[in-house]
């Protein structure tokens, strides 16, 4: 018996034409469904636009919606969703659905890197794997917020976009993929399922700033967030999650006014660690108070701490969510 499958559209490159203006979403969902026949050999599927739009132009508004959409789907009966969704921040829209989401039904976001109107677009193919994936009994059981792309499933979690353009883009540092397809198969490779932290509430009201250490870079950036009052401040330190002196100095003082500090990585692959005792070394942050964020990203971090600031009253709570546990 087939898998009965929503797709959900939102827009991106996936949907998207060029004219005298540039290339922009123009398609229905139904359209692009309905140009991969293959599709209906694999699921039941029913189609739904929950909005149009580049991902580079996503608010929390648009992904509540979405979110919301998902929850209609599943009520009605759906046995997996299907998200297509533009690649710029798909990573962002799928980890933020894998935290907020209290369903066991899977959702698996899809793309393309290439307008439906060039020549080899990437869309019709990207839309069957994602469709395929949700066939295998062993995925659907597990629930879990996905990435479907180039063949290949990865985890909300952990998969990132890698490039501008290639097709294979998106990829999991470290980690590699959930899953990747052959031609009538497919190959699990870790475990399916969530690996993000759950939140009961999609509750983003906390303010949180994101602040580069670099070479040179003095306190400027931090000390405006500070005064602006924000809630949080996730600090993008280099190697293992150090900063500058200057910046090092500035975080203990954002510690002082009570406002939470989140160390991340730029660096592509790997975990952060407090190893340096120097003025804004690793350690140091540590001892000001300042919490690692293990090898998630900038721009999870963020999400992810405007999620534990507006739910969580006590400070203690960031540390605790992004130190427990790999999530």
């Amino acid at each position: 018996m087939r898998p009965s499958i929503s797709v959900l559209g939102t827009g991106g490159t996936i949907a998207s034409t060029q004219d005298a203006t540039g290339t922009a979403p123009s398609k229905q969902s139904e359209e692009l469904v309905t140009a991969v026949p293959q599709l209906e050999e694999y699921a039941e599927l029913t189609v739904r636009e929950v909005i149009q739009r580049p991902s580079f132009t996503m608010d929390l508004e648009a992904i509540e919606k979405l979110r919301n959409a998902v929850h209609d789907e599943v009520e009605g009966g759906a046995d997996g969703i299907v998200v297509t969704h533009g690649t710029d921040t798909m990573e962002e829209s799928a980890y933020l659905l894998d935290m907020t989401l209290d369903s066991d039904t899977p959702v698996v976001f899809t793309g393309a890197q290439r307008s439906a109107d060039e020549v080899s677009a990437d869309g019709p193919a990207n839309l069957l794997t994602a469709v395929r994936v949700l066939t295998d009994e062993r995925i659907r059981e597990s629930g879990g917020v996905y990435i479907a792309f180039d063949e290949e499933l990865h985890s909300a979690r952990d998969v990132t976009k890698r490039h501008t353009h290639a097709l294979d883009t998106f990829s999991s540092p470290d980690k590699g993929p959930i899953a990747v397809l052959t031609r009538d198969a497919v190959r699990l490779y870790r475990s399916p399922g969530s690996y993000s932290a759950t939140f009961e509430e999609f509750a983003v009201s906390a303010t949180v700033r994101t602040v580069q250490s670099g070479l040179g870079v003095g306190p400027v950036q931090l000390e405006e967030a500070i005064e602006a009052g924000v809630d949080g401040i996730v600090l993008e330190g280099t190697g293992l999650g150090n900063t500058t002196s200057s910046l090092g100095d500035a975080v203990e003082q954002a510690l002082a006014e009570g406002i939470s500090v989140v160390v991340t990585s730029r660096c592509y692959a790997g975990s952060t660690a407090p190893v340096y005792g120097t003025a804004g070394g690793g350690q140091t942050l540590a001892s000001h108070g300042a919490v690692h964020a293990d090898d998630l990203p900038t721009h999870k971090a963020r999400l992810k701490l405007q999620l534990v600031l507006s739910q969580n009253d006590e400070s203690s709570g960031v540390r605790e969510s992004f130190e427990s546990t790999y999530e």
